[in-house]
């Protein structure tokens, strides 16, 4: 479920670029006037629908990457969240990223360090078939406008060819290197060139390149464990121990990559709870007692926080286009 308001900002852009948006809401049960209500939420198959016709109308292979660079932190609705993330870069960093993966799940997306850049890399989380080219030059882009402001230094990097010369794009990133048919999609951080802090206190210290690496591989098989086992023993104790290390010493590799236990359950529990709600007819008691809630209360104000309509209301909205 992704929330209108990017529907509404992709719209924007469209006018902007003279392309009447009309043609494009057509077929995907959508006007504009559904569009401006503030708690709408897009299902994948609407946002497909959408960003199809957009790559067909739009014909510059830049556009995409355009209208992610207008997605930046007012654009996202995240403004408020650099009054919460301290002087600290890297702590916004996470701040942003974690809320990509609940508010625009399309593309996953995962920060890495060796200790000498830090890389905002993408994955794939859907068979995006053609349109994967065009929803990674969306985030690219977003990434890139969110993460100029800490560094001048960084690259841009896709793992897919482009047919325009080097320079176009080199204009259309104002000057940010930007490579293509590389091994990932990501931006590229050199950790010196930081610009310090947002509000220019001490820098953020340095991490050891090895410590990074282990703690990346940490987060891999805690997620896995998770995802082999999201109810009940999907504990902080209890992933620990099968992982052969202490509570505190798997809390401190989550948070060296950015993360925090609660983070990574969530993400798996609300990937297994919207499949479960959009291919089945469990109920909402077992689903919540496969996930490890105590009730189906408890599962459904957990299911809220994390995207804003209750289990019931996906459910039933499901159903509706399915009939």
């Amino acid at each position: 479920m992704i929330s209108g308001r990017y529907g509404r900002r992709l719209l924007g852009f469209l006018h902007q670029q003279r392309i009447d948006a009309t043609g494009i809401l057509e077929g995907a049960g959508l006007d504009e006037h559904t569009l401006n209500q503030p708690d709408l939420f897009l299902s994948m198959e609407q946002v497909c629908h959408i960003l199809g016709r957009c790559k067909r109308e739009l014909g510059d292979e830049r556009a995409p990457f355009q209208f992610g660079q207008g997605l930046d932190l007012h654009g996202h609705g995240l403004r408020g969240f650099t009054q919460n993330s301290g002087n600290n870069p890297r702590c916004l960093a996470e701040m942003i990223l974690h809320y990509f993966r609940v508010t625009l799940p399309i593309m996953g997306l995962q920060l890495h360090c060796d200790g000498r850049v830090a890389m905002i890399r993408l994955e794939d989380t859907w068979d995006l078939g053609e349109l994967r080219d065009f929803v990674c030059k969306i985030y690219l882009g977003s990434v890139h406008s969110l993460t100029r402001p800490f560094s001048l230094a960084c690259s841009i990097e896709f793992d897919f060819p482009s047919a325009l010369p080097a320079h176009q794009w080199h204009r259309t990133a104002g000057g940010t290197p930007v490579r293509f048919s590389g091994e990932y999609n990501q931006v590229v951080v050199p950790l010196d060139a930081l610009r310090g802090t947002i509000g220019g206190g001490a820098p953020t210290p340095p991490v050891d390149a090895g410590t990074m690496q282990d703690s990346d591989e940490v987060v891999r098989r805690a997620r896995r464990l998770i995802t082999e086992q999201p109810g009940r023993d999907a504990t902080l104790e209890r992933v620990a121990l099968r992982l052969g290390m202490s509570s505190r010493s798997l809390r401190r590799h989550l948070s060296l990559s950015g993360y925090t236990f609660s983070d990574i359950r969530n993400e798996v529990r609300l990937g297994f709870a919207t499949r479960y709600l959009t291919e089945s007819r469990v109920s909402l008691d077992t689903i919540a007692e496969w996930l490890g809630y105590s009730d189906q209360a408890s599962f459904s104000k957990a299911y809220r926080t994390w995207t804003g309509k209750t289990p019931g209301q996906v459910r039933r909205g499901h159903q509706r286009r399915d009939d």
